[in-house]
């Protein structure tokens, strides 16, 4: 089969094993991207909040069956599915009419949470936008899964065309798309939620970048900052740090080419350059359009969503739990290494292409970087530093050339001895 039959072939089975979860995939913060996506299309308020609730609710039941039903002490006992949904919808339902009838109708976010948290949100209309169509043909429900695929599925090709690009061959390549699903970039990506997204428009930055070390300066330029303005939409900070560590690489290319005796090349000048006007940009555009600053961030993070009185040395706080948190994360790995594994042979693979390594190092570190300004240990499932999971992503497959491949012995011509040739 041709290689892109072997690319949809891979993205149809993940595809058809997401339809074992349809519901139940949710987050806290899913209930505010889904109601700004119904209002985009045109609902009400109380209408999109009752889609909303109705999703929201369907999932926990399910998940309450699904739990139920293996319980090795309950499994016998009658399904608690009803009873669950329908706490669920009075809890939700009860919320937001509260807030509905005290006058919080601004902006384009059902109010299942406070004004200052739902300012956040607000700010974050990229995901929103790209659910719309989706939950306005298909309804909440599929539309939501719908969107989560595709999405997800684009990521893994992004992966597979990056590493093409990169001149690895078909197999490797394919192993880069596998690697994508089956890695908690896949898990996060289906969450409705920003982050699958934010990963897509990460990789399609990542992209750029090889296309414009690879003497095609235009076409890569164009995608990483096509890239960086679409991040600005989806999550503004990811935009920041993205163009931040886009120059820092692009600097470092540059510096190590001209200590080389050669030029730093079109294309990664032109990276470097987007990166620093991302920086800037975002930046004055976040300060022009009011959006919430770096302060009412840590307040958000250290008062549990704005349900406590602010605190009066946010700063100092929040310096203290990042010590503890990177403390305890560490220990954490230790117990369970599977990352800083996987990290280890994703540098390990990118310092075999150091140019375009440095370039995904960079983007990686966004994952890092997004972890550092939210050090919440509770947040399931490491979401926040999801990015981080694109180096061993592209980077365990430039490793495997590495190793040499045995010599095939083949008989020479005209001769009855045999000759060794080697394939590699």
């Amino acid at each position: 089969m041709r290689p892109r039959t072997w690319v949809l072939v891979l993205a149809a089975v993940f595809a058809l094993l997401q339809l074992g979860n349809v519901t139940g995939r949710d987050t806290p913060d899913s209930k505010n991207y889904v109601s700004y996506a119904l209002v985009l299309g045109g609902e009400s308020r109380r209408a999109a909040a009752a889609a909303t609730i109705d999703w929201v609710c369907a999932g926990r039941s399910s998940l309450a069956r699904r739990a139920q039903s293996v319980d090795v002490l309950r499994f016998h006992r009658p399904s608690p599915a009803g009873r669950v949904r329908a706490k669920c919808r009075a809890d939700e339902g009860r919320v937001v009419e509260r807030r509905l009838r005290a006058g919080q109708t601004d902006g384009h976010v059902v109010p299942f949470v406070g004004p200052r948290l739902r300012r956040i949100f607000e700010v974050r209309p990229g995901y929103p936008l790209f659910l719309t169509p989706f939950v306005t043909v298909l309804g909440v429900t599929w539309g939501v899964w719908l969107a989560s695929v595709l999405v997800t599925v684009a990521g893994g090709i992004l992966a597979f065309l990056i590493l093409r690009t990169l001149a690895v061959t078909v197999p490797l390549a394919l192993a880069g798309q596998a690697l994508y699903y089956v890695l908690p970039c896949g898990t996060t990506a289906m969450r409705p939620m920003a982050e699958g997204l934010m990963l897509a428009l990460t990789l399609t930055a990542v992209w750029g970048c090889a296309l414009a070390l690879n003497r095609r300066p235009r076409a890569g330029t164009a995608l990483v900052a096509a890239s960086l303005a679409a991040l600005f939409a989806v999550k503004h900070s990811q935009s920041l740090f993205l163009g931040l560590c886009l120059a820092v690489a692009g600097t470092a290319v540059a510096l190590r080419r001209r200590l080389g005796g050669r030029r730093p090349g079109r294309g990664v000048v032109a990276v470097g350059a987007l990166g620093c006007g991302a920086v800037l940009g975002t930046m004055l555009l976040a300060r022009l359009l009011h959006y919430p600053s770096e302060s009412e961030s840590l307040q958000d993070l250290l008062t549990a969503h704005f349900r406590r009185p602010d605190r009066a040395h946010p700063w100092r706080e929040f310096l203290h739990l990042e010590a503890d948190f990177w403390i305890e994360w560490t220990r954490r790995q230790c117990l369970d290494p599977l990352f800083v594994t996987a990290l280890a042979a994703g540098v390990w693979g990118a310092l075999r292409r150091p140019a375009f390594g440095c370039f995904l190092a960079g983007a990686a570190f966004t994952g890092v970087l997004t972890q550092a300004g939210h050090p919440d240990i509770t947040i399931y499932g490491g979401r926040l530093i999801v990015l981080a999971w694109l180096l061993p992503v592209l980077g365990a497959p430039l490793l495997l050339p590495a190793f040499p491949r045995p010599p095939v012995v083949l008989p020479a011509q005209g001769q009855g001895r045999r000759r060794v040739q080697s394939v590699g």
